[in-house]
């Protein structure tokens, strides 16, 4: 099976490190191996829980994280265990891009020009936020690992329900900002996607501004962009 039908793919293995939300309802942190690499997916192989088609699990090479999600599932066997074909989620930097042959990679100048058009560039840095669910207001200091001026994504085993209604607080600068904020994405194991819905246009723009500062784009397409929530 391809974890991703028709696109090139790489004969090697990498060493990865994979986590999650099992179908037992129990997280998991893991090392396995990756094989059939592209740069949009991978066959994993050594995966102890079951998943499910749909689940979206991280999943880290060296030093680079990404979120990737289960399209196809089979039991290996005792020593492959579960093998398990994922799909990088939209937006999400492939982990292993430095080491596919130079004609898999993706082109950097074409993917700078589409995410040129797009609003608010996303940042993978991380940036100290603090959460309030408003139901209950006790705070929750986490760090985002994607922040644009419109939402962020934050990595937590225990991400809240969807829709839940946050104030979140960071610092521009000098400046303390609480917008409201919402729960729009949730991956169980992994983390949640949150929507900045209580900052204006203005403000939006300064943040964004404020985290190019931070992490200035390079030259050749800059950080992982997105007009909507961190997915």
């Amino acid at each position: 099976m391809s974890a991703q039908g028709s696109a090139p793919r790489a004969t090697m293995e990498l060493k990865v490190k994979v986590w999650g939300m099992g179908a037992n309802g129990q997280p998991f942190f893991q090392s396995a191996m990756a094989q059939n690499v592209s740069a949009t997916g991978a066959c994993l192989y050594g995966v102890e829980p079951e998943l499910k088609v749909g689940d979206v699990i991280g999943v880290q090479y060296e030093g680079k994280k990404a979120r990737c999600k289960v399209i196809w599932v089979v039991d290996a066997g005792a020593l492959k265990k579960m093998q398990v074909g994922v799909q990088l989620v939209q937006d999400q930097e492939c982990p292993w891009k430095q080491v596919l042959p130079a004609d898999m990679k993706v082109d950097e100048r074409t993917t700078h020009k589409q995410e040129q058009r797009r609003k608010f560039l996303r940042h993978k840095i991380s940036f100290p936020l603090e959460l309030r669910d408003e139901r209950v207001n006790t705070p929750l200091r986490v760090n985002a690992t994607d922040i644009s001026g419109n939402g962020c994504y934050v990595e937590t085993v225990m991400p809240l329900a969807l829709a839940t209604a946050l104030r979140v607080d960071f610092w521009i600068d000098e400046e303390r900002v609480s917008p409201s904020a919402i729960v729009r994405t949730r991956d169980p194991g992994v983390g949640m996607g949150i929507e900045f819905t209580g900052l204006t246009e203005e403000m939006k723009k300064r943040f964004q501004a404020h985290l190019d500062q931070l992490d200035p784009p390079n030259v050749l397409g800059p950080k992982e962009g997105s007009t909507d929530v961190v997915q």
